[in-house]
């Protein structure tokens, strides 16, 4: 339990809420087949604008990336740098992690998560 002063903002103004999740099927399989993929040392971003008012991740985390452990580990950073850059215009986004992440400091994977940004959405317009 986190204690009332402990400096986190009241109504967990830090979690993601259901409307910034990719969760059916559907909506992740028409990202993979009709986004743009972006390859990284550390990791493939795929980006859809998706029309919404807020942009949504997905993470595919595949067994090649390792056990459990590090697939949950793999996706709360990803999800920790979305949390943290989140994109001015409403898209959606999937992350396929690799390998390397895990061989990364965390300002590195966000570095990497930011250029892809940079090169896709920003760019844009």
């Amino acid at each position: 339990m986190i204690p009332p002063d402990s400096g986190r903002p009241a109504g967990g103004a830090l979690t993601r809420g259901p409307e910034e999740r990719l969760r059916r099927r559907a909506d992740f399989e028409r990202v993979f087949e009709k986004g743009v993929r972006t390859h990284t040392r550390l990791m493939t971003v795929i980006i859809l604008p998706n029309g919404l008012a807020a942009s949504r991740l997905g993470v595919s985390a595949t067994k090649k990336l390792g056990d459990a452990v590090r697939r949950n580990r793999a996706k709360r950073l990803i999800r920790e740098v979305f949390r943290r850059n989140k994109p001015e215009t409403a898209v959606d986004i999937v992350v396929i992690p690799r390998r390397e992440l895990f061989e990364t400091r965390f300002a590195g994977l966000e570095a990497d998560y930011r250029s892809v940004l940079a090169r896709r959405i920003r760019s844009r317009g």
